[in-house]
């Protein structure tokens, strides 16, 4: 079986059991500013796992991309990615553990072919400390579908929790699956510990909301949430020994391959991390480009750069000496630019930026090398040596790590930290959660920054033009932080122009009216929409102002997902605190409501 084969199998099942297909979101989380990207089929549904209503109906299927950077020393071994495909399914409100289990279980015996004995299966045990029952209702279903109790195991909250995606939100206890990967025949009695059982996939169970004071609130709306990881599934069930013998990700190592002028039927044993973790993380470099973020030394940027120049430090070790980046992303443009079209469509700023920033890091690799020699020389680095070898020489913290695991000497990892945070910059855990707040944590105030956002981008376009599209927002209860496309540096009189508009908006006290249309109703009546690929048949429309008699157009009609204030009255007074650039073509504004 194939990626492509059991992406289509998937959405095919569920749609025959009720279930929209809906597109995937984006990797930049539209309303969630407390992670950095995507991590999770379930993140860009927040809002609708709180209770708002989608647009698609409450039975929704997918697959969506995601980015974690959590395990980023693990990548390398036979299964842990960066980037990978999840496959989920959701009801919102609708069906609950009966019929989620009774769909996992059909797909994977029916429609997979997996053999009854080949699977094992475990329960969340229940925390008494947080109020949380043991889950026997779901170890029940199992048991009634004709799974031996032998075959079912009860594990804690590290195992069968899931959430929230932030710091509070929808979580709750889950079941996994497992499929024996060994030729041997499986065990009678399954041993969670065994690594021949693998975990192929996850049904979690929200029933509820930990809340700010981290508390346990059941939930108003059940919802179920699962997640079936796509290139780990079809390695699993074609018996390989890791996710890099799976295409795409199979031909896109061949590449790097040939580049280091190797046979993959003959490498050595310490040739196989370095290739792995450059298809890996070149891969997940693209599909980061694709969404118009460039390299830097913040946010979502840092993170892009850590993993370009730990692809080209590892290209270095295999011995090749011309630049290569972008050779390898033709191949992962040319093998998944088909499902997904954002990356043809961006390919130009993706060459760009990789032969830009690999240009960058070979002016100072030599000299980091040279530098790392001579700081390790008594058998360690402090976090200072470490800090001034990503200040000065580009290299991120996990280059020096690797360098230091290598040498198998101690790095001062907390030190680096400490430096790093003195310079501003973002810590090894600030890159995956910064921000505090944000929709889901509380949706009342920030759903007024949200509506202000809509007639802020309207207003960006009255007065620099229609060439004015959003290119990423972060909208926290305390701030807007927006980035949109335009060349040049906004006048002081251009912002006053826009801030004027806002207000004059906000004074006439205007509803927000929202309706559901098709895309081509929602296009047909001028609505914007920033990414469209990611909408299903349906969508919801805000429309802040009525067109006039005489044939003017509403100040702002978009496509968008999360929370809105019901009245432009209740926004307070616009202000725009700065205006600076984010990336080639694209400014960033930072504003706030008084």
């Amino acid at each position: 079986m194939t990626t492509k084969e059991l992406r289509q199998k998937y959405l095919s099942f569920f749609e025959s059991k009720g279930h929209t297909i809906v597109p995937g979101a984006s990797l930049i989380p539209e309303n969630d500013p407390t992670v950095l990207f995507t991590t999770a089929g379930m993140h860009p549904l927040v809002p609708y796992l709180l209770g708002e209503k989608h647009a698609s109906g409450n039975r929704l299927v997918n697959v969506q991309k995601c980015i974690r950077t959590g395990d980023i020393d693990e990548v390398g071994d036979g299964w842990h990615l960066t980037f990978f495909e999840m496959l989920g399914n959701w009801s919102l409100g609708d069906y609950f553990k009966k019929e989620a289990i009774e769909f996992s279980f059909e797909f994977l015996t029916k429609e997979l072919n997996i053999p009854l004995d080949k699977l094992a299966f475990t329960c969340f045990q229940g925390e008494e400390e947080n109020g949380i029952p043991k889950d026997e209702q779901a170890y029940g279903i199992w048991e009634s579908l004709g799974v031996s109790p032998l075959r079912i195991k009860y594990l804690g909250r590290e195992d069968n929790w899931w959430g929230p995606a932030g710091q509070t939100g929808p979580c709750g206890p889950d079941t996994e699956m497992f499929y024996w990967s060994s030729d041997e025949s499986a065990p009678e009695e399954f041993d969670p510990k065994d690594k021949r059982w693998v975990e192929i996939w996850n049904d979690v169970f929200m029933q509820y909301n930990k809340s700010l004071d981290g508390k346990y609130e059941p939930l108003k709306q059940q919802n179920v949430d699962t997640g079936m990881g796509l290139e780990r599934t079809v390695g699993v069930l074609n018996g390989k020994s890791s996710v890099y013998e799976v295409e795409p990700l199979a031909t896109i190592m061949r590449q790097v391959a040939s580049l280091a002028d190797l046979d993959l039927e003959f490498i050595e044993p310490e040739q196989v991390k370095p290739l792995r973790t450059i298809t890996d993380h070149i891969r997940a470099s693209v599909f980061i480009l694709a969404e118009n973020v460039a390299p830097s030394n913040v946010e979502q940027g840092y993170v892009l750069r850590r993993l370009i120049r730990r692809a080209i430090r590892y290209g270095k070790q295999l011995g090749i000496k011309e630049a290569f980046t972008h050779k390898v992303a033709e191949i992962v443009i040319a093998e998944m630019g088909g499902y997904y079209p954002e990356l043809r469509k961006n390919r130009d700023f993706i060459m760009e930026q990789l032969a830009q920033e690999e240009e960058k890091f070979d002016k100072t690799l030599e000299n980091g090398l040279k530098k790392f020699e001579k700081v390790a020389s008594d058998g360690k680095v402090s976090g200072e040596e470490a800090f001034v070898l990503f200040s000065t020489y580009g290299f991120p913290l996990e280059i020096t790590k690797d360098l230091a695991q290598e040498k198998k000497i101690e790095i001062d990892e907390e030190g680096f930290n400490k430096e790093f945070a003195k310079h501003q910059e973002i810590s090894r855990k600030g890159a995956e959660q910064k921000f505090k707040g944000g929709l889901a944590d509380n949706s009342e105030v920030t759903a007024r920054m949200h509506t202000a956002t809509h007639l802020m981008l309207s207003a960006l376009r009255k007065v620099l033009g229609d060439h004015v599209f959003q290119k990423g927002a972060n909208i926290t209860s305390e701030r807007i932080r927006f980035d949109f496309s335009h060349p040049d540096k906004m006048t002081p009189d251009q912002i006053q122009q826009v801030e004027d508009l806002v207000n004059s908006q906000i004074r006439k006290a205007i509803p927000v009216v929202m309706e559901e249309l098709t895309l081509d109703e929602a296009k047909d009546r001028g609505a914007m929409g920033v990414f469209e690929h990611k909408y299903g048949d349906k969508v919801k429309v805000y429309t802040i102002g009525e067109e006039s008699a005489t044939g003017g157009s509403a100040f702002s009609r978009e496509i968008c997902g999360g929370p809105h204030a019901s009245n432009t009255s209740e926004l307070g007074h616009f202000k725009i605190q700065k205006e600076e650039s984010s990336s080639a073509g694209v400014r960033r504004i930072k504003a706030i409501l008084e």
